[in-house]
Order: structure tokens, then sequence, then C-alpha cells
């Protein structure tokens, strides 16, 4: 099993320490369902095309069908001298078959027949990776319907800034990961494109019909340029970006489910199935999956990192380098699904506390603004009404209070302008119903957005 497929130009063997550097078989080993639907395809061309007779094509596809059982049966043998999965599938092939496998690469180069193995491998996981965004989104939404007419504050740079509605925060996540899924769904579109053809780097010879075997795998467009086409790797760092850019928005999503857990605000409770605890410290309940996940976004990001760099410095066309393309492709992959979905199963389970979120609007004059907004209504140019509003609040800072604590008299120190219905204008509820503008945080704006939400998504998740 162990002769190479194109040692006819070498007078010695390779040496071992070379094969075991060069093999690529322990990552790449994952695309063999792939590689074989690819061989098949090309088989059935080539019949088509009178490059082989049909009967060779159908012992072909019995024998690839054949490897396939047998790698899934774990039968399959290994080994670092045939270094990648496209030459243990063929020497497989061969000894099922016999000399007409050795036919199967006419036409054909490793260069292009990885290239369509990882497009083919990429479509595929892109589509679950799209179909658990979908979920997810849906997960985010009963979340929001859940908890609808919780407040809590909302922050900038981490300062209690004005009140929200908690579902409109989780409403915001939402959005993120929609246009995620955006980006995955346009990446989708230049991933999908049929290489096989381009062959080495300048097309092939023989009579192939790349239309054919675009046909039987499910491509809607061939690749134009045969250089282009085994040279690009484009598609793999487009996806890696679009993970990156989604590992960002869950890590921001963890750090704030971090944040809120803490007992510092003790805004949620992460059920205990998706919490660890100390081994020493008994009263301890760690977020510890959305720590890992704010933690995995670094290898994600990591992983467009490296294939960017492994790409920025090649000639055209096809180099070696390009191998080291799967390691990152794949962590990337198997990360961003796990953290979909972990999310998926971990967000139904988090209990909000209420009264805590409400209790912390009250406090930290989440309601200046509105102040401000008070006495603009009435005439006041905003900004003095801005400065009116800021002396109210250094005041009430040194008596210890509210604005809201603070008597008619004392309100009306502040500008004559100020009536007794500032205090019922100054309430929780009351700012949260006012943000009436599109996009805002009021209960019937959230309500439609979340409604758009479902019917987005076409119906609810359960």
């Amino acid at each position: 099993m162990s002769e190479k497929l194109w040692a006819g130009r070498f007078s010695t063997g390779t040496d071992k320490a070379v094969e075991a550097f060069t093999s690529s078989i322990l990552v790449d080993k994952r695309l063999y369902a792939h590689d074989i639907a690819g061989s098949i395809a090309h088989s059935k061309m080539m019949a088509k095309q009178g490059i082989i007779e049909e009967g060779e094509a159908e012992l072909m596809e019995k024998g690839l069908l054949d490897v396939k059982a047998d790698i899934e049966n774990g039968s399959f043998v290994y080994d670092d001298a045939l270094e990648d999965i496209h030459m243990h599938i063929e020497s497989a092939l061969t000894e099922k078959i016999g000399d007409v496998a050795r036919k199967l690469h006419t036409g054909r180069s490793r260069n292009d027949q990885v290239a369509l193995d990882v497009r083919l491998y990429l479509r595929d996981e892109t589509r679950v990776i799209i179909d658990g965004l979908k979920t997810l989104r849906g997960v985010i939404v009963e979340l929001a319907e859940k908890q609808f007419g919780v407040v809590m504050p909302g922050y900038t740079h981490l300062q209690r800034a004005q009140p929200v509605l908690f579902s409109h925060h989780m409403m915001a996540y939402y959005e993120m990961f929609s246009r995620d899924q955006e980006r995955l769904e346009d990446a989708l579109t230049r991933i999908n494109v049929m290489p096989l053809g381009a062959a080495a780097l300048a097309g092939t010879t023989y009579p192939i019909d790349r239309h054919y075997v675009a046909e039987l795998l499910d491509f809607p467009k061939v690749s134009a340029n045969s250089m282009d086409t085994v040279a690009d790797r484009d598609f793999i760092m487009e996806f890696l970006s679009a993970a990156s850019i989604a590992m960002v928005h869950f890590s921001r999503f963890s750090e704030e489910l971090i944040l809120w857990s803490s007992s510092e605000y003790h805004f949620i409770e992460i059920s205990d199935a998706f919490t660890t605890g100390s081994s020493i410290m008994p009263q301890k309940k760690n977020p510890d999956i959305p720590e890992l996940v704010r933690g995995k976004a670094g290898r994600v990001i990591g992983s467009l990192m490296a294939s960017i760099t492994q790409m920025k410095g090649l000639p055209m066309a096809y180099n070696r380098d390009m191998q080291e393309d799967k390691p990152p492709l794949f962590d990337g992959v198997d990360t961003l699904k796990g953290v979909i979905d972990i999310y998926i199963r971990m967000l139904p389970n988090i209990k909000v506390m209420a009264g805590v979120t409400r209790l912390a609007t009250e406090t930290g004059f989440l309601n200046a603004t509105d102040l401000a907004d008070y006495l603009a209504t009435k005439g006041m140019p905003f900004r003095e009404a801005h400065s009116v509003a800021g002396k109210a609040v250094a005041h009430a800072l040194e008596k210890g209070v509210e604005l809201g604590d603070l008597s008619a008299e004392e309100m009306k120190r502040f500008s004559e302008l100020i009536e007794p219905d500032i205090f019922d204008f100054l309430t929780t509820d009351a700012m949260v119903e006012r943000r009436t503008s599109f996009g805002g945080t009021a209960p019937s704006r959230v309500r439609k957005a979340m409604d758009q939400a479902i019917a987005d998504l076409g119906g609810r998740v359960s």
C-alpha cells in the first residue's frame, strides 16, 4: 500500500523523517467522503466523454464505495508514506479493483482535487453553521419573549446609562447573529464554485466536461481561470473572517453573561448544568462556559491570521505551504459549531433576576437625560437643559439621594419650567415607554421587533 503514486521520477526512496514531516493524513482524513464523491463524479464524467469505458467507471464507483465503507467501519489502514487522503483512497482502490484504478487520476491533479474536497467540505459545514445560527437566533427571541417587560440598566463605558428592556438587550444579539448568518450565506456563494478540471495549474488536454461534474456535485458555477483555481484560498479566509466576527459577538455576549452572573451584578443565574465549582472554595459557581467561549474567540481569530499569513507571499500557482490551510480551517469550523451548539443549550436555562435589574435602574441617575429632555420639550435649548440637569444631579449627589427623591421645591430651583409632573416623567417605566423611535426600547417597538424576527425565522423554535 505504501508505493507512492508519483515515484516514477525518483531513484531513491523518501526519508522516513520527510514522510512524517510532509504527511497530512492525520489532518485531512476527515475529507474522505468528499474526496470519494468527487472521484465518483470525475469517473462518471470521463465515461460520458469517452475517456474511459462505462464499465470501468462503474467498477471505480463500486470500489470507491467499498473504500468508504472500510473507512467508516474502522478497518482502513493509514500510512504516512501515502501523505494524504487522496493518495490513500487511490491506493486502496487499486488494491480492490486493480489497474483500472490507475485511470481515475486521468485529467486531474491533486491540486484541483484538494481544492474540490475542501470546497465540498466547507460548503457542507457552512450550511450546518448557518442552520445553527438560525436556531440560535430563535432561542434568543424566545428568551426575549420569556422576559418581556423586565427592565435593566443599559450601559455605556460600563457605567449605568439609561433603562432598557432586557428583551431589547437580547434582540441586539439577535441582530449581531443575523449579520453573521448573512455573511456566511454570502460567503457560501464563493465557496460553492466547482474547481475540478483546472488540473495542476493549466487545465487538461482531455475532453472533460466541467459543467457535467458541477451538475453531479450540485455546484451552480465552475471556476473561470485554472491558475487562480488551484491557487485560491480566498474562500477559506472569507469563511474564517466571518467566523471570527461571529466569535467576537459570542465573546461580547459571554463577557456580559459573566459580569451579570457575578455577585456584584446578580442580574442572572446560569443553570447548574452549565456551570462548574471550585476545587477549594465550596461556595463557588463559575461561569465556565461563557469564559471558555470568550477564550475560544482567540482560536478562531488566530485561525484567520494563520490562513492569511500562509497565503500572503505565495506566487502562482499551487505551493506546498497550502497544505497548512486545513488545520486552521478545521479548527475554526469545529470551534464555531461547538460554541453555537452550547449557546443554544445554555441560553434557555438562564434565570433573569427581574427585581435586581429593576432596582439597578433606579439608582445612578439614569433619568438625568430624561430631565434634560423634559426641559427641552418645554422650549429650553437642549444644551442649556443638559447643563440644568447636570446641576440637579450634582445637588442630589451632595445630598446622597436620587433625582426622584428631591422635593418639588428643590427641583424648581433649577428651572421654573419644572412642574410637579416631572416625577411621573422620570420613573423607569415612563422612560422606557417613551423610547418609541424605530429601533428604540419601548415595549411596543420591542414587541414589533420580536414579531418580525419570528416571522423572518419562519416561526418559533419550540
